[in-house]
């Protein structure tokens, strides 16, 4: 099982860091280092993953921010429109079921 280093830890932190598997939850954390990650994060996520990889995560996942989504998508050159979470279905609110 090939784990996450020591200063990684800091993004994980609703989780216990030795049960988090890189195999297992790639997309889980590759999301979070995009949306948190500060430059030696981004520069360990960098090697690690194949910019084909960060690509796939930034087009099919809803979690993260339009702000980090659209720096992603310049920095990765990803058409915004392939871009899940900035498309306009994914910016409306959901009808809440219960509104109080």
């Amino acid at each position: 099982m090939k784990r996450i280093p020591d200063f990684l830890k800091k993004y994980f932190w609703e989780i216990d860091s030795k049960d988090l598997d890189l195999q297992e939850y790639r997309i889980y954390v590759v999301r979070r280092i995009l949306e948190y990650g500060d430059v030696k994060a981004v520069a360990w996520l960098l090697k690690n993953f194949k910019k084909s990889e960060l690509k796939d995560v930034l087009i099919n996942c809803r979690g993260i921010s339009r702000k980090s989504a659209n720096y992603w998508a310049i920095v990765l050159g990803l058409p915004k429109e392939k871009v899940r979470c900035l498309n306009r279905s994914s910016l409306k609110k959901q009808n809440q079921i219960w509104p109080y």
